[in-house]
């Protein structure tokens, strides 16, 4: 990776992906209840749903396992055009997700994650399953979870909150929208390093998102695009 590269650490769950709509369709099918009695606006541990001791984990196990909730999840609005902007202007996105958390279920999170990026065209140099995120090098984090912003800015990091119902309390900065994180990322690469405006070799970043899906669409096999670029595919080495 080059030195001169600006790293922004990008967690998924609430911030690219919208997982509570997800989750909560799922959850009503298996409680038999309507999808309006269990409100989008909860907090971290969904209190507001009204469930048991264990439901949670019981739940979200067949959502995973089962249901392929990683692989089906709606994207939240703007995250794949404004990665690739980001991108485009020679910023290293690095995925950081801690999704390794239901047992025995690894390898269908890992490869339901993959296919979810795929799918959903997202742009990425490389991704990290774990949950310690102080442990990734990144010069900026984007996450939604309380804790794990609290924990980064502990270390010293910098961190955007993805606001979130579940983390109002949280201090800024905070985004309320991928738009509002584009201008913060590209305001802090500034400050730290020379950004470029495409990677060379690359078509223009002009409807990238577009080509891109094109490209998808008419290819039986996945875009493996050109020298340089951020691959929408897990990277190997």
């Amino acid at each position: 990776m080059p030195t001169a590269s600006f790293v922004l650490g990008v967690d998924l769950d609430g911030v690219c992906a919208d997982h509570t709509f997800a989750f909560r369709a799922i959850v009503a099918e298996e409680l038999g209840v309507d999808p309006e009695d269990l409100p989008l606006q909860r907090s971290w541990g969904f209190n507001e749903w009204g469930l048991g001791e264990g439901d949670f984990e019981r739940l979200h196990r067949i959502a995973v396992l089962q249901r392929r909730m990683f692989r089906d999840m709606p994207v939240v609005a703007g995250a794949p055009e404004t990665l690739w902007r980001l991108s485009d202007a020679g910023i290293w996105i690095r995925i950081i997700t801690h999704r390794l958390y239901v047992n025995w279920g690894h390898a269908i999170a890992i490869a339901d994650t993959a296919e979810w990026l795929d799918r959903q065209r997202l742009p990425y140099r490389d991704i990290c399953f774990l949950g310690a995120k102080p442990e990734v090098e990144a010069d900026l984090y984007i996450d939604d979870a309380p804790h794990n912003v609290e924990a980064l800015r502990a270390h010293g990091n910098q961190v955007i909150a993805f606001a979130q119902p579940y983390n109002t309390d949280v201090a800024g900065p905070r985004a309320e929208s991928w738009a509002e994180v584009e201008e913060m990322v590209m305001d802090a690469a500034a400050k730290a390093t020379a950004l470029q405006q495409t990677f060379p070799g690359t078509d223009p970043a002009i409807a990238r998102l577009d080509t891109k899906r094109a490209e998808a669409t008419q290819e039986s096999t996945p875009v493996i695009g050109l020298p340089g670029e951020d691959h929408p595919k897990l990277i190997s080495d």
